[in-house]
């Protein structure tokens, strides 16, 4: 075959094997809706650009098949026949075999040795009996395609959502005029071209980080310039690179009503696929290593979670079950959700088989909570399947999900309601190359944690670092937080010093505190893959390039969490029955975020007002019109002492300062109309938990109240009601520079 051939027949693999992906989900659609008229062109006119292209490139055993199928979809098409399962089943085997005869072409350059007679005579048969005849079970499967045939399949279309492929011959099922065609539209490019181009996207990030660190101090305006400008047109290649390599997540849940449709039927069940946020998107790489997980979480919620349509009728519930998958971007990553509407897990199913197993004791398993119990259904080899078949009962599944939802950041989370379903939570990165991590230090050397992972940052002095049969905790907020010592984890001694610096984070469900020599900044940094004597050490993830040349590792969270023996949710809760006492009784309470202002006033806010805690060099402060500013990521943080705000409206003055004279600004980080403000304080005290019972008059503007709080008269401020009666012309003039930044 010449080199010209090679290339048309590659193009019609490909083609063929996008269309095919399309057709499994339209003749499920139309076998729900067998009047959509719009379903049945798109499923007809791919079946008629399979048959003419493959005639022309002299397949014939494809085209025979084709052929038939195309008869039948004509006479739905004509009205003369309707959809019904026998036909819907058959076209679905044809779809099997058109991807095996494919499969053959690219192994081998022809159509394979099978002709498929038998399909052929079936789709004859539906079409003179008018759709009655019951289809003879197609015998062959889709093979599994070669790495060449991967190769060639995985491409990316710029522009999803662009009209098909018109064919010159295809008469009335022309795209309308005025249309642009996909060839008009779309650019295909191999994946492995933009691998190689990510690479290099990711080399220039590590100059710029090397730049960067090298121009700090730097006094030369134009050096200062040119490397902000290097910096900036980094970052939005960055950013340009990322989206080609983002692909719509419906690509990853395509099969899934086919999935479902042959297993319920299997089963003796009646379920439907309904998705949400089909149009999410995600790293390509992403997509391949969720696949799997997804499809063992759908299969799981056929298999174990939807009933049988007599029992749930017995039970009032519609006859077919649905099963719901909706994506959506959430906080820097994507949330993915498997809801089925079944009988949910049986709790006490879980600890009875726990107990068989020796995970745990009859008597402990009486105390277990409805989230530890569920959490056991993670332990490796737990089923609750009451016999082996095909389909469950191995023992092979849950662990394995989050096993390999974890190797890339994600978390998988089970909540469960009897009688009403099960739902499956993923929370998964938007992609593996470049990601943002917080820099520690420990023993001299710098080591990188993802920012997925990152809850929040906290110092303690070594005496509030307490032990609970012997393992250190920290009591944060009223919960005992484990703590790992990351220089003990790494092999060295633990040094005392006058305070602990604690990296609170999260891994799967559970949190900890890993303590470290310092933190050093946070960065962008290209993940590297570590070498093979390397990857048997459960501590990383990888490694990386740091802005000063040298080589830092990527600390992997669950994997330091699993090491360090980080106490189990409900090992803790079985520990500190005085802590789960004392949140018993904090349910009706309010948390109170307790700080002083610059005279020493006590101060408070309710937490769930604050978005954040941060403190400021003061160096970094600049002027930006009436009001001090401060670069915060990529936007322009405006600040406002808390002092200022407590002014009556009479006597404000203009902003010109703040009451701080420390080296850094504590700053409460507050959402206020949909901007973001810096409100500085004093010192930041505590987090108090509280009734407001005893709450007392204010007796200034501001003022929603004032209590006793840990013997210290506090004011409870109103700070939405500050910030909207701030000066107007504060605020008008604050709008007015961010209309001139935009």
């Amino acid at each position: 075959m010449s080199g010209d051939m090679d290339e048309i027949v590659q193009e019609f693999l490909v083609e063929s094997y996008e269309a095919l992906d399309r057709l499994d989900g339209d003749l499920l659609a139309l076998e729900r809706d067998p009047g959509s008229k719009e379903v049945l062109a798109s499923i007809f006119r791919v079946m008629h650009t399979i048959k003419g292209t493959c005639g022309f490139l002299g397949f014939p055993k494809l085209e025979r098949v084709a052929h038939a199928a195309e008869s039948l979809l004509g006479g739905l098409r004509e009205g003369s026949l309707a959809v019904t399962p026998p036909i819907a089943s058959s076209l679905l085997s044809t779809g099997d075999a058109l991807r095996q005869m494919l499969g053959n072409i690219e192994r081998s350059g022809s159509d394979g040795e099978e002709d498929f007679l038998h399909l052929v005579a079936t789709l004859e048969r539906l079409r003179a009996s008018g759709g009655t005849t019951a289809p003879q079970r197609v015998p062959a499967t889709p093979t599994a395609p070669t790495r060449s045939t991967q190769k060639k399949r995985r491409k990316v279309t710029v522009d999803s959502d662009a009209p098909a492929r018109s064919s010159p011959d295809r008469g009335g099922d022309r795209v309308d005029e005025g249309k642009l065609s996909v060839s008009e539209t779309n650019i295909r490019v191999d994946v492995h071209a933009l691998d190689d181009l990510m690479t290099l996207v990711g080399e220039l990030v590590l100059a710029r980080n090397h730049l960067s660190q090298l121009t700090v101090g730097e006094r030369d305006p134009d050096v200062v310039s040119a490397a902000q400008h290097v910096s900036t047109i980094t970052s939005d290649l960055q950013d340009g690179v990322m989206r080609t390599r983002l692909q719509r997540i419906d690509s990853a849940w395509a099969r899934f009503p086919r999935v479902v449709r042959d297993l319920a039927m299997a089963l003796g069940k009646e379920v439907r696929v309904a998705t949400e946020g089909d149009e999410t998107e995600l790293d390509r790489s992403i997509i391949e290593a969720i696949k799997d997980p997804l499809t063992h979480l759908v299969r799981n919620a056929v298999d174990h979670g939807i009933e049988t349509p007599a029992e749930r009728e017995a039970a009032g519930k519609p006859a077919e079950g649905l099963i719901t998958i909706r994506a959506s971007h959430e906080g820097g990553r994507v949330t993915i959700q498997i809801q089925d509407d079944g009988r949910g897990i049986d709790l006490d199913k879980v600890r009875a088989r726990a107990v068989e197993r020796g995970l745990l004791r009859a008597e402990r398993a009486k105390k277990l909570g409805p989230h530890d119990t569920i959490e056991l259904i993670f332990q490796p080899g737990f089923s609750t399947a009451d016999q082996v078949t095909n389909l469950s009962g191995r023992g092979v599944g849950m662990d394995v999900v989050r096993t390999n939802v974890g190797k890339i950041g994600g978390s998988v989370e089970v909540a469960t309601q009897a009688g009403a379903g099960t739902t499956y939570t993923l929370k998964i990165p938007l992609t593996l190359a470049i990601i943002p991590a917080l820099l520690v230090i420990s023993n001299g050397e710098r080591y990188a944690i993802p920012q997925i992972n990152l809850v929040e940052l906290v110092r303690a002095k070594p005496e509030q670092i307490e032990a609970v049969h012997g393992a250190p905790v920290y009591r944060l907020r009223g919960q005992l937080l484990p703590l790992v010592f990351l220089t003990k984890e790494l092999g060295g001694e633990i040094v005392s010093a006058p305070s602990n610096q604690i990296v609170v984070l999260q891994a799967n469900d559970r949190r900890f505190g890993l303590i470290v020599d310092a933190t050093a900044d946070a960065a962008e940094i290209v993940v590297k893959p570590l070498d093979a004597y390397l990857k048997g050490i459960d501590l990383f993830a990888g490694a990386t390039i740091l802005g000063d040349g040298r080589v830092g590792l990527i600390l992997d969270v669950i994997g330091l969490a699993r090491r360090a023996r980080v106490l189990s949710a409900a090992e803790e809760r079985e520990l500190q029955p005085e802590a789960v006492h004392q949140l018993d009784e904090r349910r009706q309470q309010v948390a109170l975020l307790v700080f002083a202002d610059h005279e020493g006033g006590r101060m408070a806010i309710p937490l769930e007002l604050v978005t954040r805690l941060e403190e400021f060099p003061r160096p970094e402060l600049e002027s930006s019109g009436p009001l001090p500013v401060v670069q915060y990521g990529e936007e322009i943080l405006h600040l406002v002492d808390v002092s200022r705000l407590m002014l009556e409206r009479r006597h404000a003055s203009r902003v010109d300062g703040l009451g701080s004279s420390g080296d850094a600004l504590p700053v409460l980080l507050y959402e206020h109309e949909g901007r973001r403000v810096g409100v500085v304080v004093g010192q930041i005290v505590d987090v108090i938990h509280h009734d407001l019972v005893d709450l007392q008059p204010g007796s200034r503007p501001g003022v929603a109240g004032t209590i006793v709080l840990e013997g210290r008269v506090t004011e409870v401020l109103d700070l939405p009601q500050i910030l909207s009666d701030w000066d107007e012309d504060t605020l008008a003039a604050l709008t007015h520079v961010e209309e001139l930044s935009a």
